[in-house]
This record gives C-alpha cells, structure tokens and sequence, in this order.
C-alpha cells in the first residue's frame, strides 16, 4: 500500500514506530447522564469539569489530565451494550490506583452502591471490577511493583483467582505503591 508516497507494508502496514505513549481518555454513552456523573463523582472520586449539553468531561483525582473521561447522554430509551454478547466492542476500562488499602476502599464503596460485580488475583494484577448505572463494566486495580514479582506471583497470572485483599495487604502491605516499574517508570 502506497499512501503519499510512502510505502506500507501488508493491509495494516506501519512505517517505523507509532510513538503512542498512553491513553488519554476515553468516551461513554450512557443512558442518565446526571446519575452517571453522579456515580463517577461519589463512588470513583472523578471531578466534574462541566460540559456542553448532554456531555460531561471528568477528570480523576490523581490526574492532571485536561479530563480523563467524557460521559455523551443518550437517553434513558438505550438499551444495554451488546458487546462481547451480541456484538464487538469494548469489555471494560482499567483505572489503576496507588495502595492496596486504596482498592479496598473502593471495594467497599462499589459494595455499598451494589456495582461491584467481581473481584479478581491476576497475580501481577490485583482487579475490582465495577458496573456504572448504565451498565457499563470498569475495572480499578492495583499492580504489584516491578521489584517485588517473583516466579509464584508469574505463574499465577495463567489462572483467575478470587481477590482476597486482606492477604494481599499481609503480602504487600497495604501503602506499598503499585505499579513501580511497571506502568510508573523507575
């Protein structure tokens, strides 16, 4: 494929890197928007940065993003996402956060609002995984740091485990910051 004088190799081809660094934000239709904003305010700790009509750009507490997340109404009529069901589409987003102690916070906070719909060990990943009022899955999750992955932690990322965070908290330590050379750089 030749595109402005530019060869490619192959349907998809790519020439040289693409330099992505990260995900920026990302964009939900939902079906209220006020009870989705809501929940995103009360329940994740995210700040309303307002919005045109029928949108809402939110930003995480820990970000110094322009916004993190951006909420388009569609209205109450829309039916659920069929993806991974019916059709293709988006499974879930992932949030991480710093402490053991803070995934259990939000484990009880997602109890407590009847949207926690999981809970998984990954071994290098400690996940929760939620559902908005619209019915839209995330996932909140911690990563053991680059320093303390050994062989046992490895291996377990083969098989689903259920979390059980007070023996990860007895492993780690509950104020141990996660992703340390994983997704934060050394």
């Amino acid at each position: 494929m030749t595109t402005e004088g530019r060869e490619y190799p192959g349907e998809y081809g790519v020439l040289g890197d693409v330099p992505i660094t990260r995900l920026n934000h990302a964009v939900l239709f939902v079906g209220d928007l006020e009870r989705s904003v809501a929940f995103y305010e009360q329940v994740l700790g995210f700040r309303n940065l307002g919005g045109p009509p029928g949108a809402a750009f939110l930003q995480a507490a820990g970000s110094s993003n322009d916004h993190d997340l951006g909420l388009f109404a569609v209205g109450s009529q829309a039916g659920p996402s069929g993806a991974g069901r019916s059709t293709v589409g988006l499974y879930h987003l992932a949030w991480e956060v710093d402490t053991l102690e803070e995934l259990e916070r939000i484990s009880d906070l997602l109890t407590a609002e009847n949207a926690l719909v999981g809970a998984t060990d990954h071994g290098t990943t400690k996940a929760l995984y939620g559902r908005d009022p619209s019915g839209i899955e995330f996932e909140v999750c911690w990563l053991v740091p680059a320093d303390l992955i050994d062989d046992e932690t490895r291996d377990a990322k083969t098989e689903l485990r259920r979390l059980d965070i007070d023996k990860e908290r007895a492993r780690y330590g509950g104020q141990t910051r996660g992703g340390v050379g994983v997704s934060i750089p050394t």
